[in-house]
C-alpha cells in the first residue's frame, strides 16, 4: 500500500487524493442573492456538502476560497445569511455545468442557462424550479477553517433547513420514502467525472 504523509505532499495533490476517493459526493446546488440594490442571482455548484442532524436539520457546506478570497456564494451566505440548497438530477447535469463558471460578481449565472426560478417561501432567495428536491436554508453557524498560519483556507457553513420540497415522484408522503432511482441523483467524483445511482441493493443492519 502506498503512503504518503500530508505534510510531503502539495495542497493539490492533497485535494486530489480526497476528492478522488471520497466519492460519490452529493451536490449542492446553491442559489443566494448578491448585495444590495441590484441581488444578483447567484447559483453554483458544490460537493463538499453532507447532512449532518435530523433532530434539528443541518446540513454543512464547504466553500474553498480561491485567490484567498471568498466565493460570490460565501460572501452572499454571510451577507443575508439564506439560501436554497437543490439536488441535482442526471437530467440537469449540462445547466449544472454551466453555471460553475466563474463570472463577474455583478452577473448572474442564471442569465446562462434556461433555467426557471420560483420564489421561496420563508427566504428572500429564489429557487430553481428544475430540481426534484430543494431545501430552504438560513444560516445556523460559520466556521473558518484556518491553516496553521492563521489564514482562512475554505469557509464552512452550517446551514439550518427551513422548508422541505420534494417532487411528486420522488417522495412516498405514506412512508416518506424517497425514490432513489426517481431522484437519479448526480454524484461528484474526481475532476470531470460524475457518476450516477444504479445497482441498488438492499442490506438490513443486524439487530
Amino acid at each position: 500500500m502506498q503512503h504518503f504523509s500530508s505534510n510531503s505532499l502539495t495542497a493539490l495533490k492533497r485535494y486530489k487524493l480526497l476528492s478522488g476517493s471520497i466519492i460519490p459526493r452529493p451536490i449542492a446546488w446553491v442559489t443566494t442573492l448578491g448585495p444590495k440594490p441590484k441581488q444578483r442571482l447567484n447559483i453554483a455548484p458544490f460537493s463538499f456538502f453532507s447532512a449532518i442532524s435530523s433532530e434539528l436539520p443541518l446540513m454543512t457546506l464547504a466553500i474553498g476560497r480561491k485567490q484567498n478570497q471568498l466565493k460570490d456564494t460565501a460572501a452572499n451566505l454571510l451577507d443575508n445569511q439564506e439560501a436554497v440548497v437543490h439536488l441535482v438530477s442526471q437530467s440537469l447535469a449540462t445547466e449544472m455545468n454551466q453555471t460553475a463558471a466563474s463570472l463577474p460578481r455583478d452577473q448572474s449565472e442564471l442569465d446562462l442557462t434556461q433555467l426557471a426560478t420560483t420564489p421561496s417561501q420563508t427566504i428572500s432567495v429564489p429557487a430553481l424550479v428544475a430540481p426534484k428536491v430543494r431545501f430552504e436554508t438560513t444560516l445556523y453557524q460559520y466556521v473558518p477553517i484556518t491553516d496553521n498560519q492563521a489564514q482562512v483556507q475554505s469557509d464552512l457553513f452550517i446551514l439550518e433547513v427551513n422548508d422541505f420540497y420534494f417532487a411528486d415522484e420522488v417522495l412516498d408522503t405514506q412512508t416518506f420514502h424517497v425514490d432513489a432511482a426517481k431522484l437519479d441523483p448526480l454524484a461528484r467524483l474526481a475532476g470531470s467525472v460524475y457518476g450516477t445511482v444504479d445497482g441498488l441493493f438492499e442490506m438490513k443492519r443486524p439487530l
